[in-house]
């Protein structure tokens, strides 16, 4: 790419844990690239966790994390724009549709699960722990279960233990065209990161292009070899550095 392009702004989403966070080094790196480019040319940096807003300050009072233009939290359940410290009313009303919070938890409450605590259990979030050996089986029929009382519910399993019940309507790709749309950035312009089961959604059948950290988790990793696509790249570095080296390959940063 040319050196205009990388010279033009851009939309920068990027999970944290084992993505932007587990190399400090490298953190430290990109960190000053991607501040001095949102200076220079009005890049706009997104988080998006699976994380609560409590669990990411925690985080973001351990690591030097730039501070975001919007924060994407609980697996794209909640959007906190331009540092409003409410979430944003219009994407909670597009979630709400269908929802049934106390019945999800009842549901779940029939399986062998271990909730996650209470700062991790949302509005629109059920999480529980899982281990992988029971996933398999388990999760098919959890599934089944919500299907067949009519709830517009999906399970999300990443990481080899975190399961979270989340609506239809709600996860990172969803949110992140959310904000793409009120932003009003040309999918072309955005660039995804993550490295686990949670962020597939921002990969899958979609335009922006997408970075898989080199330590991505075998969930992820086995899909995107499943699935090969010109607009995703798999990093050969971890973390940060694996989005560095992603950034310069699609030409985001000369």
């Amino acid at each position: 790419m040319t050196q205009g392009i990388a010279m033009a702004a851009f939309l920068f989403v990027t999970d944290l844990d084992h993505t932007l966070v587990g190399n400090d080094l490298a953190m430290a790196q990109l960190n000053g690239q991607l501040d001095a480019h949102r200076r220079q040319h009005g890049t706009t940096i997104v988080y998006s966790t699976g994380r609560s807003l409590t669990s990411y300050r925690q985080l973001k009072a351990e690591k030097p994390l730039l501070d975001p233009d919007i924060l994407i939290v609980s697996v794209g359940t909640e959007i906190y724009l331009a540092n409003s410290d409410s979430p944003d009313l219009t994407w909670a009303e597009v979630l709400s549709v269908n929802w049934d919070r106390d019945q999800v938890v009842a549901i779940a409450n029939q399986f062998d699960l271990t909730p996650q605590p209470t700062s991790e259990q949302r509005p629109f979030k059920v999480s529980y722990f899982l281990a992988a050996a029971i996933a398999v089986e388990l999760l098919p029929k959890l599934q089944a279960i919500l299907d067949a009382k009519g709830l517009e519910a999906q399970v999300v399993y990443s990481g080899g233990k975190d399961l979270d019940i989340l609506p239809c309507r709600a996860n990172k790709g969803k949110a992140l065209t959310f904000v793409r749309e009120h932003l009003d950035i040309s999918p072309d312009r955005t660039v995804a990161c993550g490295d686990s089961g949670n962020d597939l959604s921002m990969f899958c059948d979609r335009a922006e292009r997408g970075i898989v950290v080199g330590n991505a988790m075998p969930e992820l990793l086995t899909w995107h070899h499943a699935n090969p696509s010109s607009t995703r790249y798999l990093a050969k570095k971890s973390c940060a550095g694996g989005i560095l080296e992603g950034l310069h390959y699609f030409g985001f940063l000369p």
